[in-house]
């Protein structure tokens, strides 16, 4: 017998910036924001309460503090684009039962996705596109569900999708949470909008020999920008690809079964090996160009540039040749003439924070033969030393320079384009969790930074998540937009990483507290980590670009 109005239990939930709701208890968090509008008027996917991330499917069960997720913040974007993946996955099995989409990588405002050993036209994107349109018509339900470990892995082996079964024989939980869309089973490691009908903001683009699939933006949402053609960078990771390949490690399930195999130093001295090859190769192209003069590499914040210059340094020397490497940090105007920021900060990552006319005029002596004072920069004075440093190049050597803005002319004006040699540095992933979910690139650097930062500056992991929405807005600004003016560029991922880094990282993370915000992205960082297998970083050789984040470098890193 169902209950009287008077007899129903009922809470109370204040919301953020819109007062307090009188509800009753048990209530789903999706069916209670239906009758709601964010701010800015876009799709509520998701709610935060006590700083941890909840899906629309939660159970309001008792008197809370309620602040609901859109598509205005960086965790509701990705719940939107997660959601359009797994609709994409379902139009695909739809129209192609007999084909496997793997979703790969990021490429300039989308996200690019291939069928498994094969190739998709320009008529088959235009039915996939069509298809997701009719599901989002619909208006299916996306239902989350909790089953028991060996059924997923049996429902999964039916479906024939491997690399998710080895996935769920890591997981150290009795119990996981699956989608269904449809009859159609997806397991992602992050939450999903409730329906398909708020999955109206999508492009789906023709890009051989896959597709790009755009969702909204910080800067973009309602996809009004184009597509910007990334020729270099999808060629570097053409290379990532082949390089997984031939490590044998597709996916996550593959790298697990060579650690549980005890074959990781192998593979660690194989992947090393990949690296140090490229490198040389890029020392090759230096040498045999005698009009270069400058090197300069540039690249996001962990990415490892600093030991990709000292390696390069190094192979520019066994090709009998006598860099010389220059530090930008030297060339900063004095803090108090450091431009600010749109908070009123210094922004030290701004170009216009360097003293562009005297490194250049340095620049121009030292390529003609020149000695120059080259200043000190005293970081805690804010200001350069009275007395700087002398120095020189030999007649007809390489100059090597790193520093965020070294893909950017300004940054050398007065040097001929054909003097100048750039090399564009990122941690591009070469695996995936599985074909469905794939690793961002963000995230391995990241977790770079967050050791690194603990291990050199004594910083928590609290500081360095705080920080990273500020390190990352500089790379939008000052690097990303120069990246395909670069003449090479170098991968400095390397596919066993993320298994060394876990234990350094897992205890940092874990002493993020939940009465902080960071707590939300603390808690997605370890259920990430948690699909690796942990290897010692003892194999790890002290060359290694992974060395610069976890210590024991031969370099002063």
């Amino acid at each position: 017998m169902s209950k009287t109005i008077s007899e129903k239990n009922f809470i109370h939930v204040q919301v953020k910036n819109k007062g307090t709701h009188q509800i009753e208890a048990g209530i789903a968090l999706g069916d209670f924001a239906v009758g709601l509008k964010s701010e800015n008027g876009s799709p509520i996917v998701a709610g935060i309460i006590n700083n941890r991330l909840l899906d629309l499917s939660y159970p309001l069960d008792r008197d809370c503090e309620l602040e609901l997720v859109d598509l205005h913040s960086q965790t509701g974007l990705k719940i939107y684009r997660r959601s359009t993946v797994y609709l994409l996955l379902k139009a695909c099995k739809d129209l192609f039962p007999q084909r496997r989409l793997m979703i790969k990588h990021t490429l300039s405002n989308g996200t690019y996705c291939e069928f498994i050993d094969e190739t998709v036209n320009n008529v088959e994107v235009e039915q996939i596109t069509r298809r997701m349109q009719e599901i989002i018509a619909a208006d299916l339900p996306i239902i989350r569900k909790r089953i028991a470990k060996k059924e997923a892995r049996e429902l999964f082996d039916r479906q024939d999708k491997p690399d998710t079964v080895k996935i769920l024989e890591n997981r150290d939980k009795e119990e996981v949470h699956i989608y269904e869309l449809d009859g159609f089973y997806e397991y992602f490691y992050g939450y999903m909008v409730n329906h398909t009908g708020i999955l109206d903001k999508f492009k789906l683009l023709y890009y051989p020999p896959g597709m790009i699939l755009q969702t909204p933006e910080p800067n973009d949402p309602e996809l009004d920008q184009p597509f910007h053609e990334q020729s270099k960078l999808f060629q570097i990771y053409q290379e990532a690809k082949a390089w997984a390949g031939m490590l044998n490690t597709p996916h996550l399930g593959a790298l697990n079964d060579i650690i549980e195999d005890g074959q990781i130093e192998d593979l660690i001295r194989v992947n090393e090996a990949l690296q140090e090859k490229k490198i040389a190769q890029i020392a090759d192209m230096i040498v045999n160009n005698p009009a270069v003069r400058l090197v300069l590499i540039a690249g996001p914040s962990s990415s490892g540039k600093t030991t990709f210059a000292q390696r390069l340094l190094i192979q520019l020397r066994v090709n009998g040749r006598r860099p010389v490497s220059i530090s930008l940090d030297n060339y900063f105007v004095d803090q108090k003439l450091t431009p600010l920021d749109e908070d009123g900060e210094y922004d030290f990552e701004a170009i216009e924070a360097l003293k562009l006319d005297l490194f250049n005029d340095h620049l121009i002596r030292l390529i003609n033969g020149e000695e120059v004072e080259m200043p000190i920069y005293d970081f805690k004075k804010g200001c350069c030393l009275d007395k700087g440093i002398n120095i020189s190049v030999p007649a007809g050597e390489p100059i090597i320079i790193e520093g965020i803005h070294g893909l950017n002319d300004k940054l050398t004006w007065s040097i001929p384009r054909e003097q100048k040699f750039k090399i564009y540095v990122s941690a591009i992933t070469q695996i995936n969790i599985d074909y469905a979910n794939r690793i961002p690139t963000t995230d391995c650097r990241l977790i770079r930074r967050i050791i690194r930062d603990s291990r050199t500056r004594g910083y928590s992991a609290l500081n360095t998540i705080k920080r990273w929405p500020s390190v990352r807005r500089g790379e939008e600004k000052y690097i990303f937009p120069f990246q395909e003016n670069a003449d090479i560029m170098f991968n400095s991922s390397l596919v066993y990483e993320l298994a060394a880094l876990k234990p350094l990282a897992e205890p940092l993370l874990r002493e993020i507290s939940n009465e902080n915000r960071e707590y939300v992205e603390a808690r997605r960082l370890l259920k990430f980590l948690s699909y690796f297998r942990s290897i010692s970083s003892q194999p790890i050789p002290p060359n290694s670009i992974l060395r610069e984040f976890v210590g024991g470098s031969w370099f002063d890193v």
